[in-house]
């Protein structure tokens, strides 16, 4: 939906200082605002088997981030997005999220994380786009409804050029600088 300078500011401002009640996440996704309940336990236990995984077997000593807000470029016409991942990586060393507003710009990040929740599409296809326009080098995204885990790389423009996708209980590789197979057996 295109709007008006003046109403992109408006509610930019209305969502950035929205007071969110707790459980619920409050995004800005292609002029859309999105309200998501909290997540299941299946999805927790997805988002955590990654965290465990790239903790103990990443190449890079990873620093994680879950339900962080970031900034994305906006698609045409629409404000800024403001979009928050269940989970972030970005190389230790930056100590990227210390000092870090709650809206922070995605330059850094080295990786976002999804797991499909209610609105499914939000994640297989808005989201995809908000990040590869951000320029996030990797997306992963677990679909829990179709049973595949895919690593999305290449971002150009408003999409990845790249995937790589295997089926639940089938090792997916993830690059440098995590190098090494992200097992996906205990997400059936």
């Amino acid at each position: 939906m295109a709007l008006d300078s003046i109403t992109q500011k408006v509610l930019l401002d209305w969502i950035v200082d929205l007071d969110i009640p707790e459980g619920l996440r409050v995004e800005l996704i292609e002029g859309e605002v999105v309200v998501t309940p909290a997540p299941d336990g299946h999805h927790q236990h997805c988002v955590s088997g990654v965290v465990s995984q790239v903790h103990q077997r990443s190449s890079t000593d990873m620093q994680f981030s879950g339900n962080k807000g970031l900034k994305l470029r906006s698609a045409d016409g629409c404000p800024q997005d403001h979009v928050i991942p269940d989970g972030m990586f970005a190389p230790k060393e930056q100590r990227l999220y210390r000092g870090a507003d709650p809206w922070m710009p995605c330059e850094g990040v080295t990786m976002v994380l999804e797991v499909t929740s209610r609105r499914r599409q939000t994640e297989r296809e808005i989201k995809r786009r908000c990040y590869a326009r951000g320029g996030v080098p990797l997306y992963l995204l677990i679909d829990r409804d179709t049973g595949w885990i895919t690593l999305f790389g290449a971002p150009e423009s408003d999409d990845y050029q790249e995937l790589h996708a295997v089926t639940f209980g089938k090792p997916l590789s993830l690059p440098a600088p995590f190098a090494f197979d992200l097992e996906t057996t205990d997400f059936v």
